[in-house]
């Protein structure tokens, strides 16, 4: 290449000059402190986590719902949403409890209905839950904090189908929403997870906006520091993104 340019740094210069083009030479304009602005890596058009296995329906469920249990770095289940738990010594009845102060986002509290409901949606779609549901004897709730799962013959992947990260994820949502036949979608999303979700704000093809953390996930709440607001872009072409990224608005 001229002026002892090799066609690497030939590329590299061009491309820095392609991006100064359109503005990524400046400095954004001030961000709002209370919203992190992010691009998805692809549109959300379902909402319902149970009916698509799509990641990035799965990624909304986890902002918006929670799950009965989650996994650890070495992938070993512990409990999420339940306080406490017990396993017969046949290892045929589970027992579940919730944790205290488990609400939704429509101010109504997490019953052991809400979670029996949503694991017997789960098990239609899901390839654990259709095993469990293969040895199913009953579920049913304990109380109005807990649940009761019994079985023909043991299941020893329990615990970590109820607490599988990916799609299909048990998702808990309220009896009404649970309700829903399976292969129907829930549009309606009101879940008890760290952010709520804001219909109003929602554009298909565009943003979604989520609201939070909630003041029941203490961690992630941080007493009201850190961004209040989680606004997601939904922007396909590289050029619209760097355009964005100019504009300061991610």
């Amino acid at each position: 290449m001229a002026y002892g340019m090799t066609r690497r740094e030939f590329g590299i210069a061009a491309g820095a000059a392609s991006l100064a083009g359109l503005g990524l030479g400046l400095p954004a304009k001030a961000a709002d402190t209370k919203t992190l602005r992010f691009i998805a890596q692809s549109d959300l058009r379902v909402l319902d986590p149970i009916w698509t296995t799509a990641y990035i329906t799965r990624n909304h469920g986890y902002m918006v719902f929670d799950t009965l249990f989650a996994i650890d770095a070495e992938f070993a289940p512990h409990p999420q949403m339940v306080g406490d738990h017990s396993v017969s010594a046949d290892q045929l009845t589970y027992q579940f409890k919730l944790r205290d102060g488990l609400g939704f986002h429509d101010g109504s509290p997490v019953l052991g209905v809400d979670c029996v409901a949503s694991v017997k949606r789960w098990m239609a779609r899901d390839g654990h839950g259709q095993s469990i549901a293969a040895v199913l004897d009953e579920i049913k709730p304990d109380g109005d904090k807990g649940f009761t799962i019994k079985l023909k013959e043991p299941f020893s992947l329990m615990l970590d189908a109820l607490g599988k990260v990916s799609s299909l994820a048990l998702f808990v949502m309220p009896e009404r929403l649970a309700n829903t036949d399976p292969f129907q979608q829930v549009t309606e999303m009101v879940g008890s997870g760290p952010f709520k979700f804001v219909k109003e704000e929602f554009q298909p093809g565009h943003q979604v906006v989520y609201a939070g953390p909630m003041a029941q996930y203490p961690r992630c709440h941080d007493k009201g520091r850190g961004p209040q607001r989680r606004r997601s872009r939904l922007v396909g072409e590289p050029a619209a993104r760097c355009r964005a990224r100019a504009r300061g608005e991610l």
